[in-house]
């Protein structure tokens, strides 16, 4: 056998043995992020994801302006809610805020340290992690990784690129069906006093936040991100954080700059805690006990800073003026809300550094907003932008999963079965897509 047949012949062995390389263990988690980094890059160099910018329909027919006047109208900060906080059902503790002094330092102690590296997207398991094995929950960021994302596992147990993001209610509902005696508590609308008196009274916070850092790629831009909050300094004005990605255990954030991140989520927050604990948490959550209140003063926040922000800021305030009102479930208000801020959205410098176009990644209420406001297009469209610009492929099962809604009641339910299944490969069994397909006469 001649030499260049033999050299022909050991090329295929030579594939089979790197691709049987490559899959063990070891090597393809030190590997594969390597390689989807490196894909990402070559995609978004070709497609930029922050030049693309969802524009409403409804845009074409109404005045922007009027948007902006009712809104301001109807919330104006001269008229300042007043609310009387009723008990939920369930806690029986009064909510009043605690009389006592707080200290002016505080660092809990019993806190178990957990980074998100090594995995994807994981700042959501291993933050709520640290939250229950402060309570002595004897788990880990993979226990809740797995049941949560398990579309970042493929079939054969190693590490995979899929899900991109896990919602807050999806890690309650995981300590609701999997950790006994244990419950949890998210609100709007937080400020640096609630999270004081919460970490002051022995209970950790969980807020979700965005903020502008070098991602993988090594590009400077905006994303969202969990942090655990676990003591305060009002001498330094600082908050200590446990942050999973690149700060570390114990880092300092200013009370300023934490604000100013915290904005792009509408000011939400988590408490993790023992069932058996629930008036305390209630008591020291003070009027955030009654989440009614807790929605309208998110809403009376946010357009304060509409009214007084520019810029970026001016976009998250308006954003989150939507979302409140979806919480509130005043969805017409809402999507007027989301119109507006896309309008500013589109405005923006459209550069990597500016522009949060990772935004629909972790927030579905325009989607929410629209669908209820029976704008099925813009539902579509604002998907269709989402999974096709802002991301490398379409692996955000929420957008999936609101594209197929929209897909059927607008009469095409092939592309609505298509997108549902889509869905569940992102995240297999997830349940409103099952739950479309059923509607639809469809197996999943």
């Amino acid at each position: 056998m001649s030499k260049r047949l033999t050299g022909i012949l050991a090329v295929p062995v030579l594939v089979v043995l790197a691709v049987g390389v490559y899959y063990i263990p070891p090597v393809h988690e030190r590997l594969a992020w390597r390689l989807d980094d490196f894909r990402t890059r070559i995609i978004y160099y070709f497609r930029p994801p922050d030049q693309a910018a969802f524009l409403p329909e409804i845009s074409q027919q109404v005045a922007i302006d009027s948007i902006v006047h009712a809104t301001m109208d109807a919330y104006s900060t001269a008229q300042a809610i007043s609310l009387t906080p009723t008990p939920l059902p369930g806690p029986t503790a009064t909510p009043t805020v605690t009389p006592e002094p707080l200290p002016a330092t505080v660092s809990l102690s019993g806190v178990k340290y957990e980074d998100q590296f090594n995995r994807w997207n994981y700042c959501g398991p291993a933050n709520f992690a640290m939250a229950l094995t402060f309570w002595g929950w004897n788990g880990n960021r993979d226990v809740i990784g797995k049941a949560v994302m398990p579309g970042n596992t493929d079939k054969n147990g190693l590490p995979a690129n899929m899900d991109k993001n896990v919602m807050p209610y999806e890690l309650q509902d995981y300590i609701s069906a999997n950790v006994p005696d244990m419950s949890s508590v998210l609100r709007y609308g937080g400020d640096i006093g609630v999270i004081r008196r919460l970490v002051a009274g022995g209970f950790p916070v969980i807020a979700e936040k965005g903020e502008y850092q070098r991602d993988t790629t090594g590009s400077l831009s905006w994303m969202g991100h969990y942090q655990f909050i676990t003591g305060y300094d009002d001498v330094t004005q600082t908050l200590l954080i446990q942050d999973t990605y690149l700060d570390g255990p114990n880092f300092k954030v200013p009370y300023t700059k934490f604000m100013t991140d915290w904005r792009s989520f509408d000011y939400i927050f988590v408490v993790v805690y023992p069932t058996d604990r629930e008036s305390e948490v209630m008591t020291l959550l003070g009027p955030y006990a009654d989440d009614k209140w807790a929605l309208q003063h998110a809403l009376q926040v946010a357009t304060a800073d509409a009214q007084t922000l520019t810029g970026v800021d001016q976009f998250f305030a308006w954003f989150d003026i939507g979302t409140s009102h979806v919480q509130l479930q005043e969805y017409a208000d809402a999507a007027s809300a989301y119109d507006y801020a896309f309008q500013l959205y589109a405005n923006l410098p459209a550069d990597y550094a500016t522009r949060p176009w990772r935004m629909m990644w972790y927030q579905t209420g325009p989607y929410f907003a629209y669908f209820y406001s029976n704008r099925y297009q813009d539902v579509i469209n604002l998907a269709n932008i989402t999974l096709t610009y802002n991301i490398t492929k379409p692996v955000l099962e929420e957008s999936l999963y609101w594209r197929g809604r929209a897909e059927a009641i607008t009469g095409n339910p092939q592309a609505a079965i298509k997108d549902y299944r889509a869905a569940l490969v992102v995240h297999p069994n997830y349940s409103p897509a099952v739950q479309g397909l059923q509607d639809l006469g469809v197996s999943p």
